[in-house]
């Protein structure tokens, strides 16, 4: 299944240069939707595939101009695809999905003349650790953040298209400068890329008995470790004042840390100095959790855990949302918790706090057995 499903505003054709993860799923969103999309991309062969997927046709040479065009290229080559898109199609309302704009828009405002009023940047908040077109889905955008972000000169015709583009696939769109979204993907993905990235890096000669104790958090923390590594490192590069501003940041407060460590391990755990600091991060980290948006990008809210030991076996979690559904109560959130060479798992079911001891209930007199933390 694909979005969107129902009647689009965007005008066709749709020219998609760059047939990576997002080009070709956007490319596969708008084919849902009955748009004509045509495709192109340096690689003969993600082209290819691209197209097998259905994500649109290769650009021929006989297609009639597009009315869009959307540069899905990596950050590093995007501004000089922008400015090409620009003069190849002189009616062509043209975008691009790089997540660094200040860059891109600084090229535009300087080399594309006239044409500058009809690009407008763009950047969907969307993504996966998997790269390329087969990690491609129609619904990557649905219900994501798509950040418009327009040029000095953008034309409100071109501002429309793009908004109805980002709005089309499922995405809800919201404006920043270029600046502004520079800064805030730095705070928001780069630096928890990077932060991920290097505790990871520490487990490369982890002892396999201490890998074999891990639980849920490492797995939390180092889930976008896995990410493509040449993709990221232009992504780092081309942001790489404000993810280096963020980094500094985060490095005075490591080095806190490490001081009050080396007084603990030097004096003792009760010495002045040592468990202070460390009381004061883990509190700081509270309070920046409680600011992330909630469901539905709403203020967030406490719910209550009902811990449910589940088998890893076929259909064992579709029984549970099937006895949770019957009890009439929302599931808010889920969390699957593993642990390494068992055969049972830890379902971490969110619900909200009045709910709490119905569902225990419920759920205990269907057979489940209930965990208590």
């Amino acid at each position: 299944m694909t979005l969107p499903t129902s009647p689009v505003a965007t005008v066709g054709p749709v020219k998609i240069v760059g047939t990576g993860l997002l080009g070709t799923s956007l490319g596969l969103a708008l084919r849902g939707a009955g748009v004509a999309v045509q495709l192109t991309d340096a690689s003969p062969s993600a082209l290819a595939l691209a197209r097998d997927l259905g994500a649109g046709t290769p650009a021929g040479e006989e297609d009639p101009e597009p009315a869009l065009v959307v540069v899905a290229t990596p950050p590093d080559v995007a501004a000089g695809t922008v400015l090409a898109q620009l003069a190849a199609h002189p009616a062509a309302v043209v975008t691009d999905v790089a997540s660094v704009k200040l860059r891109v828009a600084s090229a535009v405002e300087a080399d594309g003349g006239a044409a500058a009023a009809r690009y407008v940047g763009s950047h969907p908040m969307a993504g996966r650790e998997r790269s390329g077109p087969a990690a491609a889905h129609g619904d990557l955008f649905a219900g994501r953040p798509w950040v418009i972000v327009p040029g000095a000169h953008s034309g409100d015709d071109a501002l429309v298209a793009v908004r109805n583009l980002a709005a089309d696939v499922g995405a809800a769109p919201v404006t920043l400068g270029a600046e502004e979204h520079d800064d805030a993907v730095a705070l928001v993905s780069h630096l928890p890329q990077v932060a991920a990235s290097l505790v990871a890096a520490r487990l490369q000669d982890a002892p396999p008995d201490a890998l074999g104790l891990a639980g849920q958090g490492l797995r939390d923390v180092t889930r976008i470790a896995a990410s493509d590594p040449q993709l990221w490192a232009t992504i780092l590069a081309g942001n790489a004042a404000p993810v280096a501003r963020a980094l500094r940041e985060l490095r005075d407060d490591v080095d806190a840390v490490l001081e009050a460590l080396e007084t603990a391990a030097d004096a003792g755990p009760s010495a002045p100095g040592s468990t202070g600091p460390l009381a004061r991060l883990v509190a700081d980290g509270n309070a920046g959790v409680s600011r992330i948006p909630g469901k539905h990008g709403g203020p967030p809210r406490r719910y209550g855990a009902v811990t449910v030991l589940i088998p890893d076996e076929p259909g064992a979690l579709g029984r549970l949302f099937g006895d949770v559904g019957e009890a009439g109560i929302n599931i808010e959130d889920l969390q699957l918790e593993h642990s390494a060479g068992q055969k049972v798992g830890l379902a971490v079911v969110s619900v909200v706090p009045s709910a709490v001891a119905p569902l225990e209930k419920e759920l205990q007199e269907r057979g489940w057995h209930l965990v208590v933390r």
